[in-house]
């Protein structure tokens, strides 16, 4: 079974609490003693240092002193804000509008050479219309409770999208047949949307697959996740966006996708499926 997406995040977190826990040891004092000196309760010392609770940036100033170990602090900071970053909550990411966000990651997809893609729920954002991407964010800022500037972060989620024609760009997109069926905003904007999908698979540096019901199920659906260039998996969920780095988790991400792909049908089993999608919309 592949490792739950925020592994990565949690496994940095951990590691970053054992070299707290040695500093501590190797300055010979208890966990009350460290508490006191740094004027909290030793039941925080303890979430610390099982890595349920991250510290803060004062925290980790706050512990390297108490052991005599200010020259760590700086480190142990970088350290611990990589960890932080690996687990992204969406409030904290959304938190100026969702135009931000998109902008943020335009420079990732600009160099990604090579980018893999599945999706089990909605239309990868590459791949979004304008119209599906503004009833897709307005819906997430709504459930999010951020800002929502649906209409301007949707413009540049369709910036996004002009690498899909820019050589020396390839992609690779597997689609579960639940996304061609879930209505997002109205039935006209999903038949545009739907539409658009038909008319990027004739694009020569694209493949596109769809998994159908009907498949043989060898893998199950997964949630949604983008490889860039075998360097970086990103995921998002519910709560937070999930960026993985740890090489042997990308291979878990990149098996987990060769198999999905043998599940799928291309060409014009999976132009059928898209336009039996838009017959069902009425």
């Amino acid at each position: 079974m592949p490792a739950t997406p925020s592994s990565s995040a949690q496994q940095a977190r951990q590691v970053l609490a054992g070299r707290l826990r040695d500093l501590r040891l190797d300055a010979e004092i208890t966990a009350r003693a460290l508490s006191a000196r740094c004027g909290w309760s030793e039941a925080k010392t303890s979430r610390i240092e099982h890595a349920k609770t991250p510290p803060s940036d004062a925290d980790i100033r706050a512990w390297c002193a108490a052991c005599g170990a200010q020259d760590q602090a700086a480190e142990l900071i970088a350290a611990n804000r990589r960890a932080d970053e690996l687990y992204v909550r969406w409030k904290k990411l959304r938190g100026h509008g969702m135009r931000r966000a998109q902008e943020d990651v335009l420079p990732l997809y600009e160099r990604t050479r090579h980018l893999r893609v599945y999706v089990s729920n909605v239309v990868p954002g590459i791949l979004q219309t304008e119209q599906y991407a503004t009833a897709l964010l307005s819906t997430i800022a709504r459930f999010q409770g951020t800002p929502d500037d649906a209409p301007r972060a949707a413009a540049s989620r369709i910036e996004r999208s002009q690498v899909l024609h820019r050589a020396p760009h390839t992609f690779a997109f597997l689609l579960e047949e639940t996304v061609l069926r879930y209505r997002i905003g109205t039935a006209e904007t999903m038949a545009n949307q739907l539409g658009y999908l038909l008319s990027v698979m004739a694009l020569p540096n694209v493949s596109l697959g769809v998994i159908p019901f009907s498949a043989a199920r060898t893998l199950w659906p997964l949630e949604a996740f983008y490889v860039f260039d075998d360097q970086r998996v990103s995921s998002e969920l519910l709560t937070a966006a999930v960026n993985i780095s740890a090489p042997s988790e990308i291979g878990v991400y990149m098996r987990a996708f060769a198999e999905l792909a043998e599940m799928a049908v291309h060409g014009r089993h999976a132009r059928r499926l898209i336009t039996e999608a838009i017959d069902a919309l009425g």
